[in-house]
């Protein structure tokens, strides 16, 4: 009898522990999220959504700029999770190459900008402690954490482009034969 009380109190601590994480979501970031959606329209509403459009397609133009500065700005500008709205402003090739570059930024900014991911600043501070234990600098740590993040976000937004791409071709190749089955 008291394994089946233990398991009914089991089962139903399992939701109420669901119900304090939604909560704390629901008190903690989504709040947040929803003002700087609020915010980002707003803005993008104020300035004119062609010239935001416009001056998304001008600065991703080129492949390195694309998947450089661009998840750097949003990463920056609109921190985790937030920056991924910038994809909306790509096309839908661009779209999960830009997303790979953007969420593999978002743990090498935290060492000069905390702000852009703060829940991931504790894997940075485990890796600092030990840097300062050692009596080193964190400056020279945090830039070259910056710029190797850079470097990786390049070549993966380059490689998932390419896979997209591929993918995509396969794609209409296939719904290609199938419509030329079907008309034979």
């Amino acid at each position: 009898m008291d394994f089946l009380v233990a398991l009914a109190e089991g089962f139903i601590g399992m939701f109420q522990a669901g119900g304090k994480t939604f909560m704390g979501l629901f008190t903690g970031i989504i709040p947040t999220l929803i003002v700087l959606i609020t915010f980002v329209n707003a803005v993008i509403r104020l300035v004119g959504e062609d010239r935001i459009n416009w001056l998304a397609q001008k600065s991703t133009k080129y492949l390195i700029l694309r998947y450089t500065l661009f998840p750097i700005l949003a990463v920056f500008f609109l921190t985790n999770p937030m920056a991924y709205t910038f994809g909306k402003f790509l096309p839908e090739k661009q779209k999960p190459a830009f997303y790979d570059s953007a969420v593999s930024f978002v743990h090498p900014i935290t060492g000069l900008f905390p702000h852009a991911n703060p829940a991931e600043l504790f894997v940075y501070m485990g890796i600092a402690d030990g840097i300062t234990k050692l009596g080193l600098s964190l400056g020279p740590l945090a830039i070259r954490f910056f710029i190797v993040g850079i470097i990786v976000i390049l070549i993966r937004g380059i490689v998932t482009e390419q896979i997209t791409l591929r993918m995509m071709k396969r794609r209409e190749d296939l719904q290609d034969s199938s419509l030329e089955n079907i008309g034979a």
